[in-house]
């Protein structure tokens, strides 16, 4: 097979030339992203009911859904808040669930719900994933100096209908979301005292707009050879007509609706502010669609952007611009690593070079470089993957992995050659030789990949694009070795290709006598193995540090958010905004070096995003210095913290996950029925988990932890309200009307539906104190007084209600300090925190703590990953029984795994501590934890560290069939293969190295994994040549003995 396929060196040529130019175009056609997609199995349920208390959402419509909802296959988790005016039902599958089919059981379960309030909406079913987040923020404001005099809060309908359809036409755009300003109203203003002269009651106002106004379809009649579309027509087609609305006819007198209200075109009431740089803005935040082109709709947008202000928004006095964009940070992060990949090439090379001190060879064995880099991208796209950190991150560790079988394949040509054999015959024989050792080799690479497709949680999902990149870069490497390899070599006349003609450099000689020493006898056979195993022992046992869930995928972003105690209304809330942007609004682009010499309040930044809402504020801030992070979160929270009373909690940007801190966040559940007494459990909790963590960031599910929310109920005296014919529906709605507004009815204006609301003549911010005397109007005529007919209670309630799989519950999300890693940190919450608080009788029986979030994730993993382990040790194991054809010699290749995960453990231990030192040398600082991601190196290292060792033993068995001695087998083995091994492991290792030392955006993502990999194989290449050799002999002779003395 291989003369046929050396000997056709053209057919060879164009097969390579094919898969290059595939490659090529595959590469050209994925996709470009930050990380992959990963895999949606949240659902959220959004239903708005405008003016409802949290109270009456729970009851009318969270309970209703949970009903329909909890009895869903497969539901984990169903997260359900009533909050004022809305309610949001949050569902969690497990992974792998089908959402498509888990969205439409969604739906049908809501169509279940037998009925809603008036005015409610119907509800919005979502699924996104966090790969899908927002990535693009802009903000529409008025032109410098506001020449048209603009309202903000009345654009946001102009903006949604000419401006968000247009900026979701771009190609990969799945949504735009619009924030700020308010959705248009119609205004009845009603005047009570003229509705009491005219004997009208609210209701009735009411039921004569909903009798007039409305369309009635007829259906058709025919006349002669004509048919004719019936309609009887209703509905009012301009808001002044409105005031010609027939209340009531008696006799000739005609009352109209302009005889007892005015009717005007407003906006509902602003329930929210937002700022940019000080400017009032709307703001719009662009998701991507899955699978989409990051960096393709970046550009595209910024052109649809520029149309937008041209045509659109300058006519009208508007200008919009960039706020801020990740997709800096995905071209940073993917620039990164290109340069990462083509350093670490060029040393790779550079090794070859000064090992072979020929061009030519060394051209022939780099050739594998670009065409498995190639065919790397084009098994991501057939796997329908993406180009994205994660994945060319595989491409770049498979790097010095593919130079492995080009070295051993052309190392074995050579040694035909120096034996007299032809080009032609020695390219034949060489590969002939140890083709069985690069299958092996290559195939232990690829298998121990396998058990990353059952791990399904979101360390798997993100990891699969490094498998698969390295797998079918290691495949084409092993096909370029055995094919592309001998055909060159015996087609180009290397001359004196070495030039030590056949003896080793000095100091792979002195290796080898090292290794020759170390094994020549069985006192220092055995205590070399000892010194080994012992050594392993102690790292794994000593170093091994406590485990992270995901890295961070910190961009340099601040979320902080200020939380009020109940009761704090919009206006409260923008007066301390308005302080708060004052305090840091000077810092927009300020130079760094003026704060770290102590002339500024915090670090300089690059914008200022405030958003304001009643009872919360959130700045959305970045560092002019990333450096200074930490620094601005601080500074933010102090600043925060100097109100009385309030809550303060800043977490970094992430692309991972949620800007929450979720892959670090230790969520603790506090579920029970009484809120007083779950208030009261989650501040104890909270004041522990501060003292047990150095400045841990905690916030709280809902914002507050206390009944403070002032609460004025309307308590009717029934019999006085049943002698004037009233019922509960008609005081309350003459009530709401009369304050905060009801609706009414619906009103279209052009292709949009507006609400009609009725208000009193006094305004949308009635008089508190007015509110005994508001005049309601009786069915029997009688105007009198709202005290007449009920009490008006005043007391204290909840602003939000939190239920979690039917109870309510309070979530206080923990994360530790960056100093705790997450294992600890939930270790530290189980016994200090929820322990400490059991055994101090601080939890009452009928509460339940349950801890979940990142936690449960890490466990999980941490299971997934241990099985899998185990799977990919069996898998290895038996290939090399298939290629051995002995159940024992393999043990001998695997006990190298163990060393190997040790000396991984050790380098991210040695990584870290650099990473200390740096600041000492001016350099940043850097810290790699021991995540999830970073555990995977270790499934690498199975498939890796096992390659030497194969050439290693499979040599000194052929050896000692030939009928060399033990010692002398084992030796010989050291040193005929030691040049290719110092080569594979050195190119490795090289191509690693940029990825693993340098730093830059995007780092944390790979690096531990890369730190793994690179020391493990530099750990398992030294007990290649001291350990293994002592091992193989001193099993060797056992194996004699025992077969001489039976």
């Amino acid at each position: 097979m291989f003369e046929k396929i050396v000997r056709n060196g053209t057919l060879m040529t164009v097969v390579v030339l094919i898969i290059t130019i595939l490659g090529v175009l595959a590469a050209l056609r994925i996709p470009v992203q930050m990380i992959p997609d990963l895999e949606v199995r949240t659902i959220t349920v959004q239903t708005s009911w405008p003016g409802a208390t949290p109270q009456d959402v729970e009851k009318e419509i969270l309970i209703e859904q949970e009903e329909y909802l909890r009895n869903i296959p497969n539901l984990r988790r169903l997260t359900a808040t009533a909050r004022s005016g809305d309610a949001e039902i949050e569902l969690e599958f497990p992974f792998g669930v089908d959402i498509t089919e888990t969205l439409i059981r969604v739906n049908n379960a809501l169509s279940q719900v037998p009925s809603y309030p008036d005015n409610v909406d119907q509800p919005r079913i979502l699924s996104t994933s966090f790969s899908a987040n927002a990535f693009m923020y802009y903000r529409v404001s008025p032109q410098e100096g506001n020449p048209k005099d603009l309202d903000m809060d009345m654009m946001r309908d102009f903006i949604d209908d000419n401006v968000r359809t247009r900026m979701e036409s771009v190609d990969g755009v799945s949504q735009v979301e619009l924030r700020g300003g308010a959705e248009r109203q119609i205004r009845v203003l009603l005047d009570p005292q003229k509705l009491a002269e005219r004997g009208f009651t609210v209701t009735q106002v009411r039921e004569a707009l909903l009798s007039r106004n409305q369309d009635v379809s007829g259906g058709e009649v025919d006349s002669g050879k004509r048919r004719y579309l019936l309609r009887t027509v209703g509905r009012f087609d301009q808001v002044p007509q409105l005031l010609d609305l027939i209340l009531e006819r008696r006799e000739d007198s005609v009352t109209r609706l302009r005889d007892v209200a005015t009717v005007e075109l407003d906006h509902f009431p602003v329930r929210a502010e937002s700022f940019v740089n000080g400017e009032p803005v709307i703001s719009l935040a662009v998701r991507r669609e899955t699978g989409s082109n990051v960096i393709d709709i970046k550009y595209a947008m910024f052109d649809q952007v520029d149309l937008i202000n041209k045509e659109v928004l300058e006519p009208a006095g508007m200008r919009m611009s960039l706020i801020s964009d990740d997709v800096r940070y995905v071209e940073a992060s993917v620039a990164n690593v290109w340069t990462n990949l083509a350093i670490g090439a060029a040393f790779a090379t550079l090794v070859m070079f000064l090992f072979l001190r020929s061009v030519r060879v060394t051209a022939v064995g780099v050739v594998g470089i670009p065409i498995c880099t190639i065919a790397a991208f084009l098994g991501l796209l057939l796997a329908g993957r993406t180009i994205n950190v994660i994945s060319l991150a595989g491409v770049a560790f498979a790097i010095g992995m593919t130079l492995d079988n080009s070295i051993v394949v052309l190392e074995s040509i050579e040694i035909e050659r120096r034996k007299g054999l032809d080009r032609f015959r020695a390219s034949v024989e060489g590969i002939r030789k140890v083709w069985p050792a690069v299958f092996a080799s290559t195939m232990t690479t690829v298998l121990v990949f396998l058990p990353v497709v059952f791990i399904s949680q979101e360390a798997g999902q993100l990891y699969s694009d490094i498998a698969i990149a390295v797998s079918a870069s290691i495949l084409i490497s092993m096909l370029v070795a055995m094919t592309v390899i001998p055909t060159l070599a015996a087609r180009l006349d290397f001359g004196a290709v070495f030039d030590h003609d056949g003896q080793d450099s000095g100091w792979l000689r002195r290796v080898h006598g090292v290794s020759h020493w170390l094994s020549a006898t069985a006192p220092r056979r055995l205590a070399t193995i000892a010194a080994t195993v012992t050594g392993g022992a102690l790292v794994l046992v000593l170093l091994t540090p406590p485990a992270e869930y995901l890295p961070e995928g910190e961009e340099a972003k601040t979320f902080a958010s200020m939380n009020a105690p109940p009761g704090y209304n919009l206006n409260a809330m923008v007066e301390i905004g308005k302080e708060v942007q004052a305090h840091f609004l000077p810092l927009v682009d300020a130079d760094p070096a003026v704060w770290e010499r102590g002339e500024l309040p915090a670090p300089p930044i690059r914008y200022l995003n405030l958003s304001i809402e009643a009872q919360s504020l959130r700045i959305i801030a970045e560092p002019v210095d990333p450096d200074h992070m930490e620094a601005l979160m601080d500074s933010l929270t102090e600043y925060y913290e100097r109100y009385p009373g309030m809550r303060a909690f800043a977490a970094r940007g992430s692309i991972i996950s949620s800007n929450d801190g979720g892959t670090r966040s230790v969520n603790l559940d506090i579920s029970g029925n009484d809120l007083a007494t779950l208030y009261e459990v989650a501040q104890t909790a909270y004041r522990r988990a501060e003292e047990v963590f150095d400045n841990p960031r905690i916030q709280s599910q809902p914002a507050s932890l206390s009944l403070a929310q002032p609460l004025l109920e309307v308590r009717p005296d029934w019999e006085r309200a049943a002698e004037l014919g009233m019922g509960a529906g008609d005081i309350g709605f003459t009530v709401a009307a009369l304050t905060d507004g009801a609706f009414m009815d619906e009103f279209f204006l052009g292709d949009d539906k507006v609400d009609i609301y009725a208000y009193s003549n006094a305004g949308v911010d009635p008089d508190l104190a007015a509110l005994p005397s508001l005049p309601v109007h009786t069915p029997q005529g009688a105007t009198v007084p709202l005290s007449s007919v009920a009490r008006l209670v005043e007391t204290v309630d909840t602003s939000s209600v939190r239920r979690v799989n039917g109870r309510r519950t309070v979530t206080l999300n923990i994360i530790p300090p960056r100093s705790v890693a997450l294992e600890t940190g939930v270790a530290m919450v189980r016994n200090d925190v929820i322990g400490a608080l059991r055994e101090a009788g601080e939890i009452p029986a009928e509460v339940n703590v349950d801890i979940s979030g990142a936690s449960d994730q890490l466990q999980a993993t941490q299971e997934a990953l241990g099985g899998n382990y185990v799977v990919a040790v069996l898998l290895v194991y038996l290939l090399l029984v298939a290629i051995f054809t002995h159940w024992g010699y393999p043990l001998l290749i695997m006990t190298t795994i163990p060393v190997g995960i040790a000396s991984g453990i050790l380098g991210l231990a040695l990584l870290n501590g650099l990473g200390e030192l740096m600041p000492l040398l001016g350099l940043p600082g850097f810290s790699q934890p021991f995540d999830m991601i970073s555990m995977l190196g270790f499934l690498i290292l199975m498939g890796t560290v096992v390659n030497n060792p194969i050439l290693i033993v499979h040599e000194a068995l052929t050896n000692r069939r030939g009928g060399m001695a033990v010692a002398e087998s084992v030796s010989e083995a050291v040193r005929s293969r030691l040049r290719p091994i110092a080569m594979t492991t050195i190119t490795t290792v090289c191509g690693l190295a940029p990825l693993v030392l340098i730093p830059g955006e995007g780092t944390e993502l790979y690096r531990g994994v890369g730190a793994i990999v690179l020391f493990g194989l530099l750990g398992t290449a030294i007990v290649t040549v001291t350990f293994l050799p002592a091992l193989t002999a001193t099993v060797l002779r056992l194996t004699e003995r025992r077969a001489a003395s039976s």
